[in-house]
């Protein structure tokens, strides 16, 4: 499933190396010059993607396969922008604190875009745009953060399996079972596990 419907996958999921700039968490903190991530990259991190139909989200039978295959039985719908969603700016800051989850983060975008920034093996900042279209898994135990681009606007599927747990535990994590099973799975080439960061 990890594979399938990847056509046109570029177009609506890129990833670069961000710079350390404290500007404005919205702008694409490029480096300079840009170093831009091959997706394949991400899949080494984890993190499954997808290309799909967001205009007929509701008959898609592409994203009734992942959600079968996957065990995706929760779904529900959200808006992240200043007009819907109740005090905005408090939010979008709890959202950009770096944390992790003990399921996957499963999101689909619908509308809009944002960005997903993830830790290499090095602890370095990637970050990872996502459009309407793209649809993003990122694995248990993997710190990351969200924050909305300089459009101000997200309409994202949550998928979940079972019953959904939003608990983000703020870095630092690392006594829990989900993050050192992540960090299990991330081998250096040399097959040493990652140590907790």
């Amino acid at each position: 499933m990890e594979t399938e419907f990847q056509d046109g996958k570029q177009e609506v999921i890129e990833a670069w190396y961000m710079d350390d700039s404290e500007e404005d968490q919205r702008l694409p903190h490029h480096r300079d010059p840009k170093e831009f991530i091959p997706l394949d990259k991400l899949s080494e991190l984890g993190i499954i993607s997808w290309r799909l139909n967001p205009d007929n989200w509701e008959n898609d039978e592409n994203l009734k396969k992942i959600r079968e295959a996957r065990g995706y039985s929760y779904m529900d719908i959200c808006d992240v922008c200043p007009e819907k969603l109740p005090n905005y700016e408090i939010k979008i800051k709890n959202f950009f604190e770096e944390h992790l989850h003990t399921d996957e983060e499963i999101r689909y975008c619908l509308e809009g875009s944002g960005y997903f920034d993830v830790r290499d093996e090095n602890d370095q900042w990637i970050r990872v745009a996502v459009k309407k279209g793209g649809m993003i898994v990122l694995p248990a135990g993997m710190y990351h953060r969200f924050t909305l681009d300089n459009e101000n606007y997200i309409k994202a599927m949550r998928l979940f399996v079972g019953e959904p747990v939003w608990t983000p535990y703020n870095r630092p994590h690392d006594h829990l079972p989900a993050r050192k099973e992540y960090l299990d799975k991330l081998l250096k080439p040399e097959g040493q596990a990652v140590e907790a960061r």
